[in-house]
């Protein structure tokens, strides 16, 4: 069970885990043991997840998420299986970690005096570049 929060628990049968061979360290194992492991994590049915944190993790890690929804995490730092399981469901809580916590919301802001000066000021100088061309050209 993955304890992300206190209202969101994910449990164990809907994370699948798949071991295959590492490219990473290993030294003599690294063409015999299979390391790495693939987590797989489907988004798109998960009962465990709210709706807005399923929206928000879907917008967040689209790179990662299949077009069936599923979050697919590889993990292969470590030498051992063990530690890279444990890497790649450490890694999984953090992104719905992530989602998890609702967007702070925009406190509408106006410039300030001095920025609609020096932008007025700036628009002013290309206006005169400009106006120059178009008297030299007129020669």
């Amino acid at each position: 069970m993955l304890i992300v929060t206190a209202e969101i628990r994910i449990p164990d049968t809907e994370i699948e885990e798949r071991f295959v061979r590492s490219s990473g360290p290993g030294g003599q194992n690294v063409n015999k043991v299979a390391t790495a492991v693939q987590l797989r994590f489907d988004v798109f049915r998960s009962p465990s997840l709210p709706d807005e944190v399923r929206s928000r993790l879907l917008r967040q890690a689209a790179a990662r998420i299949t077009d069936d929804g599923i979050l697919l995490i590889e993990a292969r730092r470590y030498r051992t299986q063990e530690r890279n399981r444990q890497d790649a469901r450490e890694r999984l809580l953090k992104l719905v970690q992530k989602a998890a916590l609702p967007p702070r919301p925009r406190k509408p802001t106006r410039p300030t005096r001095a920025s609609n000066l020096k932008r007025l000021e700036s628009k002013r100088r290309r206006g005169e570049i400009k106006k120059s061309r178009q008297e030299r050209g007129a020669l």
